[in-house]
C-alpha cells in the first residue's frame, strides 16, 4: 500500500531514488525495506546519485540498487506515468483505510449531533432558521461569545510562549529526572476539570496563597487554570518534533557565523512551526471548550459557549437556542481549524528526521529557557496540585489519612452506588477501549491524509478529510452525550444501556487527538523514501512498514498515552452517559464535591488524586514501552533510543 501517487521534486528523482538532492535518509531507508538487514558498504551522501555508490547489496529482489535508473521503465518511480498501477489489494486496502473511520464519524458523531440539532433548528419537521436571529441578538449570546475568544487566545498565547522553552529544555536536553518531570507536565491536561477549578479556587479565595492578589472570579483565574490544562500538549507536541530534528543544519549555520539566536530563528523554529501550529490549534480547542475549570472559577460573570449551552440545555430545556450556539461554536472552530491549516501548509517542509539524536547536556546557554520552564512548572503545574495532595490529607482542619481509606466506601449516606475504587477500575477498561479504537481509526486516517497526491482535487480531499476528524473536538461534550442519549437509545443501535455507549464515545474526542499526534512525524517523511523503497522491489505492504511504520511507533506511543489519559480523565460526555452503577473515576468525584459532609468532600480531593498518579503512570509507561520495545529499542549496542518524547535512552 504505496498510497496515492505523490508529488516529487523533480522527474529524474523517482527513477534514481533522489539523485543530486536526496538525502542520506531515503536512500538507507529504501535499502532497510528491502536489503533487511544487510549493512552497506559505505553511506549515501547528500548531493551523490544514489547508482553512483558501491553497496554491499547488489541486486535486490530482482531490482539492483541502480533502480533502473535511465532505462524508462517507470519501475523507479511508483504509481508515475508508465509505472505499475495499484492492484485490487491495494485499492481495497486504501478505500477500507477511508471508509471505516469516516462510517465511524458518521454513526457516533455526525448522527446524534444532527439529531439534537435538528430537534432545536426544526422541532415540527420544517427548518427554522428563526432561532439564529433570536439567539444572536441577545447581549448575552454576544458576551459569551467574546469572552470565549479572549479566553482560548489569551489561553494558547501562554501555553506557546511557555511551552516553546519547556519542549527545549525536557526534549532537546538530558538531565537527571527529566523523565519524572515529564510526567508532571503531562498530567494536569487529564485531570478533572472540576478537580483543577477546586484547587485553583484553593489558592485565589479566602484563605488562599494568592488571595491578596484579589483573583478569586476574575479572566487571569481562568487562563492560568486553561494554560494548567494544557501547556503540557505545547510541550510534548513541539518537543517530539524538536527532539528529532537534524542538528545537522544549525551546527552549518553556527559554522557560517550566525549567532544562537539567529540559528534558532532562522533554522529551527521554522521547521518546528508545523508542530507548533498543530499544538497552538488544538490548545486553542480545548480553551475554547472548556466547561468545568470555568463554571468554577468564572462564577456568574464569566462564561463560555460551552457552558452556556449546557446551562439553556439542562435548566431551560431550550434546545434551539443550545442548537444554534452549537452552530456558531462549530463555526468557530472551523474558522481556527482553517487558519491553522493554512499556516501549517504554508510553512511545512520536508524536514530531516532522525530516529536516533542523542540529547546534549544543558548548557549555560540554556539558562533563560530553564528558568521559565523551572517557573512554570512549580508556579503553575506543582502549586495547584500541591494544594490538591494536602487537602486530601486534610478532614476538619486534621492531618488523617481517612479520605483515602473511605474509598473503598460509598460515601457519607450512600453519596455513590459503587465505591470509587470499583469506579476507577470501570475508568480504566473503558479507556483501554477507547483508546485501541481510537488509535486504530487514527493510524489509518494519518496514513491517508499524510500523502501528497499530485492531483489537486485529490489534494483538496484529503484536507477535506483531516478537517472532518477535527470536528469533534470543536462541538460542545454537551451536545455530543445529548446526541447519543437520544439517536442511540432505540435500535437498530439501542446502546444507551451497554457498556460500550462510554468507550465510543471517549473514542471520538480521542480520535482527532490522535490524529493531531500522528500526523506530524508521518508528513515529515520525504516521499522519496518510499518510492525507493518501491524501485528497489519492495512491496506496498513492505514500504509501509519499512518507511512508514518506524515514524508511527515513534509517535504511536504519545498517541496512545493520550488516548488513555484522555479516556481517563473525560468528563463531558461521559456525565450524561455513565449509568449511576457504573460510573467512571471522574464522574464520582465530581458527585462527591456536589455532595454535603466533610467525609465526601475529602474523598472527591482523594479521588482526585488517585486520577492524577493514575495517568503520570499510563503517561509513563506509554513512553517506558515505547522505549524499551520500539524501533530500536532493546537490541544493545548502545543505541540510543528515540521515542515519542523525543528523550534518547542509552
Amino acid at each position: 500500500m504505496t498510497g496515492p501517487r505523490e508529488e516529487t521534486p523533480g522527474p529524474d528523482v523517482g527513477s534514481r531514488a533522489g539523485a543530486g538532492t536526496e538525502p542520506a535518509a531515503s536512500t538507507a531507508s529504501a535499502r532497510s525495506a528491502v536489503g533487511g538487514s544487510q549493512p552497506m558498504a559505505t553511506a549515501v551522501p547528500a548531493g551523490v546519485a544514489a547508482d553512483a555508490q558501491p553497496s554491499a547489496e547488489g541486486p535486490v529482489g530482482g531490482v539492483t540498487a541502480r533502480a533502473d535508473a535511465g532505462t524508462g521503465s517507470g519501475r523507479g518511480r511508483p504509481g508515475g506515468p508508465g509505472g505499475p498501477r495499484p492492484g485490487w489489494g491495494e485499492r481495497i486496502g486504501w478505500s477500507l483505510a477511508v471508509a471505516c473511520p469516516l462510517a465511524f464519524l458518521a454513526v457516533f458523531f455526525a448522527w446524534p449531533v444532527a439529531t439534537l440539532m435538528g430537534r432545536g433548528l426544526a422541532p415540527d419537521g420544517a427548518l427554522d432558521l428563526g432561532g439564529f436571529g433570536e439567539v444572536l441578538t441577545r447581549e448575552r449570546t454576544w458576551r459569551i461569545l467574546g469572552q470565549t475568544l479572549t479566553q482560548a487566545t489569551l489561553g494558547t498565547a501562554v501555553c506557546v510562549a511557555l511551552g516553546v522553552p519547556g519542549a527545549l529544555v525536557l526534549y532537546r536536553r538530558s538531565f537527571p529526572g527529566r523523565d519524572l518531570l515529564r510526567g508532571v507536565v503531562t498530567v494536569p491536561f487529564v485531570l478533572p476539570t472540576v478537580v483543577v477549578g477546586v484547587a485553583f479556587h484553593a489558592l485565589v479565595t479566602r484563605g488562599g496563597p494568592l488571595e491578596a492578589l484579589g483573583l478569586d472570579g476574575t479572566l487571569t483565574a481562568v487562563v492560568a487554570a486553561l494554560a494548567f490544562f494544557n501547556y503540557g500538549l505545547v510541550v510534548r507536541t513541539v518537543g517530539t518534533m524538536w527532539s528529532r530534528l537534524d542538528p545537522r543544519a544549525v551546527e552549518a549555520a553556527r559554522a557560517l557565523g550566525a549567532s544562537p539566536g539567529r540559528a534558532f530563528a532562522t533554522v529551527t523554529l521554522p521547521a518546528l512551526a508545523p508542530a507548533i501550529a498543530s499544538a497552538a490549534s488544538l490548545t486553542f480547542l480545548f480553551c475554547a471548550t472548556a466547561y468545568g475549570v470555568v463554571l468554577v472559577l468564572g462564577g456568574v460573570g464569566i462564561g463560555t459557549i460551552e457552558t452556556e449551552i449546557y446551562r439553556l440545555t439542562t435548566q431551560y430545556l431550550d434546545l434551539r437556542g443550545a442548537a444554534v450556539l452549537s452552530v456558531v461554536q462549530l463555526g468557530v472552530i472551523a474558522l481556527a481549524l482553517w487558519v491553522a491549516e493554512r499556516a501549517r501548509a504554508a510553512t511545512q517542509t520536508r524536514l530531516r528526521l532522525r530516529t536516533e539524536v542523542p540529547a546534549p547536556r544543558l548548557r549555560a546557554a540554556d539558562a533563560p529557557a530553564l528558568a521559565v520552564t523551572a517557573a512554570t512548572v512549580v508556579g503553575l503545574l506543582v502549586a495547584p496540585m500541591a494544594v490538591l495532595v494536602v487537602r486530601s490529607l486534610q478532614r476538619d482542619g486534621v492531618w488523617t489519612l481517612a479520605n483515602y481509606t473511605d474509598l473503598g466506601t460509598t460515601g457519607g449516606r450512600s453519596a455513590l452506588l459503587v465505591t470509587v475504587w470499583e469506579a476507577a477500575a470501570n475508568s480504566v477498561s473503558v479507556a483501554v477501549a477507547a483508546a485501541a479504537i481510537a488509535l486504530t481509526l487514527g493510524a489509518a486516517v494519518c496514513l491517508v491524509v499524510s500523502r501528497r497526491p499530485r492531483s489537486r482535487a485529490l489534494a483538496r480531499v484529503i484536507t477535506g478529510l483531516d478537517a472532518v476528524f477535527m470536528l469533534p473536538l470543536g462541538v460542545s461534550a454537551v451536545t455530543v452525550g445529548f446526541g447519543f442519549l437520544i439517536t442511540l437509545a432505540r435500535p437498530p443501535l439501542a446502546l444507551t444501556r451497554s457498556w460500550w455507549i462510554l468507550p465510543l464515545a471517549q473514542a471520538v474526542v480521542a480520535v482527532p487527538l490522535v490524529v493531531r499526534t500522528l500526523l506530524p512525524a508521518l508528513r515529515a517523511i520525504d516521499p522519496r523514501q518510499r518510492e525507493a523503497a518501491a524501485a528497489l522491489g519492495a512491496g506496498p505492504v513492505r514500504v509501509l512498514l519499512t518507511v512508514d511504520g518506524p515514524q508511527l511507533l515513534r509517535a504511536g506511543g504519545l498517541a496512545a498515552g493520550f488516548a488513555l489519559a484522555t479516556s481517563l480523565g473525560e468528563f463531558g460526555a461521559t456525565s450524561f452517559l455513565a449509568r449511576p452503577q457504573e460510573p467512571t473515576l471522574p464522574v464520582v468525584v465530581y458527585r462527591l464535591i456536589g455532595s454535603p459532609g466533610s467525609q465526601n468532600q475529602g474523598m472527591a480531593l482523594a479521588g482526585g488524586v488517585v486520577l492524577a498518579v493514575g495517568s503520570a503512570a499510563v503517561m509513563l509507561g506509554c513512553e517506558w514501552l515505547q522505549t524499551r520495545f520500539g524501533p530500536g529499542g532493546g537490541r544493545g549496542g548502545g543505541r540510543a533510543v528515540a521515542g515519542a518524547n523525543g528523550g534518547g535512552r542509552r
